[in-house]
């Protein structure tokens, strides 16, 4: 079983190697370059939560993570309450954001779509967002790496979807999810409890291994679980053990 602390650094590793293997790829549009094609509803990555509530009034907004990521969702074919004009054959749009900056779309579409399988779906969105042919398969899915985002097309619910992610966005996460792993680990040894005598008669206190502690009488020993559990009694760090 993959660890969470290897599953960060392999994330982290493809991540780069997507936005790497961009840079061998004609497909080099960025997303500043992409144009506002009606199969992106009006949105577009970059977009603050207030751009997407003007957009649709009725999203609401959870908490950011400890990572700075918060998530969303709107189902414009469930909610009676979204003007489906503006949605025609979308079930479901899910919005990721990084530091109040949208950098993740997925829109899953119905079965009545104008395009009906993923291949369709390819060369209708390739043409407009004028992005070449140059799609590979990886499993169920049809991904473009392009300069800077990742498209992926692929069949759910009798039904396409597409995502399109900022890979630099994604590289940002893995290594925050990294770092935070790397001071998990690290917390323990630091903060971990090491028991300590004191010295009754001296109001001092010595670690185990000190070799001055051999020299105080058993009667004058009191054991603490920590150096600031001995400090808080009123006793200090003898200075031969420092």
């Amino acid at each position: 079983m993959i660890n969470r602390k290897t599953f960060a650094v392999l994330f982290l590793v493809l991540a780069q190697a997507a936005l790497s293997s961009a840079q061998e790829r004609t497909c080099k549009a960025k997303l500043a370059d992409l144009p506002n094609a009606p199969e992106l509803s009006g949105f577009r990555l970059g977009m603050t939560p207030d751009q997407v509530k003007a957009r649709v009034p009725q999203v609401k907004f959870g908490h950011a993570n400890e990572f700075g990521v918060s998530k969303t969702s709107i189902n414009p074919d469930f909610d009676p309450r979204i003007d489906k004009t503006n949605f025609t054959d979308v079930r479901t749009v899910s919005l990721d954001f990084l530091d109040g900056q949208l950098t993740s779309l997925w829109i899953g579409y119905e079965g009545t779509f104008k395009w009906k399988t993923a291949e369709e779906f390819v060369k209708g969105v390739s043409h407009d967002l004028a992005l070449p042919d140059e799609w590979t398969t990886r499993g169920r899915n049809q991904l473009l790496t392009c300069g800077d985002f990742q498209l992926s097309v692929s069949t759910i619910a009798g039904g396409p979807s597409l995502r399109i992610v900022d890979l630099q966005a994604e590289e940002t996460i893995a290594a925050r999810r990294q770092a935070k792993e790397d001071e998990v680990e690290a917390t323990p040894a630091a903060d971990e409890a090491v028991p300590v005598v004191g010295d009754t008669r001296k109001k001092v206190y010595y670690q185990k291994d000190c070799e001055a502690l051999k020299t105080i009488p058993e009667k004058s020993r009191i054991a603490f679980d920590s150096d600031k559990e001995a400090e808080k009694a009123g006793f200090k760090r003898a200075e031969s053990c420092q």
